[in-house]
């Protein structure tokens, strides 16, 4: 399957087609790029943008203690300590009557100084500051097939509970009334979007996956006027960014990962004028 993919990409225009770092880079973006496109959705709606980022960041921890806890590979560490932090959070959300940008902000000070805190003793931060940026480049085959599984999960969650979290998220009230388990979908959206984000953070980077949450679901909301017009603008701008920023990275000779932010972002403030020009 991999082998029509290469051929396939042999027939786009330009030399970066040539090598096959670009082509398994390609193939990631459009693996990737849609879970991230539907979690976004909800992210913005309901308004855990600040969630995600924490989410990121809590990699430096899991790393962290991978390391503490001898691994070899202290990466699998990653989703493992997100998925703590979002029960801990989801959970803290409806114990404490602290506002929830409040808790979600002791969090991610917490979270974000100890990762640094571990991570520095004894000079060794640098062997773990290529999970800052990411490295698209560098992804291989078996990867890309665990990007595959995680697109499927994702299909298959959106599928059993996306009307739920809708309803959850405009009206947790009503959501109650009518029979749903509010705090299970919360706890559950919680744990996925944790998943997926610290299974993406290697390729994406830790300062920039929330990034790729937001922008592509922020813009499409700038123009759609349905729930499934929004879906389908976010899965097609996500798409048009990673694909324009991994081709313009490799003419500009830059990070990938950052570049593909910067073309969602002109996306997005693009939407945003097109909406101020639109008739009332």
């Amino acid at each position: 399957m991999l082998d029509l993919w290469y051929s396939l990409v042999d027939l786009f225009p330009g030399d970066w087609t040539r090598f096959l770092f670009m082509k398994q880079a390609l193939l990631a973006i459009l693996l990737v790029m849609p879970p991230l496109s539907l979690l976004g959705v909800l992210v913005v709606n309901h308004r855990m943008a600040f969630f995600s980022d924490v989410i990121g960041h809590s990699a430096l921890t899991g790393l962290a203690l991978g390391a503490l806890c001898g691994m070899a590979d202290p990466s699998p560490a990653m989703p493992l300590f997100a998925a703590a932090l979002a029960v801990l959070v989801t959970l803290l959300k409806h114990y404490t009557r602290a506002s929830t940008d409040t808790v979600i902000g002791v969090i991610f000070a917490l979270v974000i100084s100890l990762g640094v805190v571990l991570l520095s003793r004894g000079g060794g931060f640098s062997r773990y500051t290529p999970f800052l940026i990411g490295d698209l480049l560098s992804i291989q085959e078996r990867e890309i097939m665990l990007l595959l599984v995680v697109l499927v999960g994702v299909l298959i969650f959106w599928l059993l509970f996306f009307n739920g979290l809708l309803l959850v998220s405009v009206n947790p009230t009503l959501a109650r009334s009518r029979g749903k388990q509010v705090r299970m979908l919360e706890l559950t959206f919680a744990l996925l979007l944790a998943l997926v984000v610290t299974v993406s953070i290697q390729w994406v980077g830790i300062l920039i996956i929330s990034s790729l949450l937001v922008l592509p679901a922020a813009a499409a909301r700038n123009l759609a006027s349905s729930m499934r017009q929004y879906h389908v603008l976010s899965l097609i701008i996500a798409i048009i960014s990673g694909i324009s920023g991994l081709i313009i990275s490799y003419y500009w000779g830059t990070a990938s990962g950052a570049t593909i932010v910067l073309c969602a972002a002109l996306i997005f403030f693009l939407t945003v004028l097109g909406r101020q020009m639109r008739p009332n």
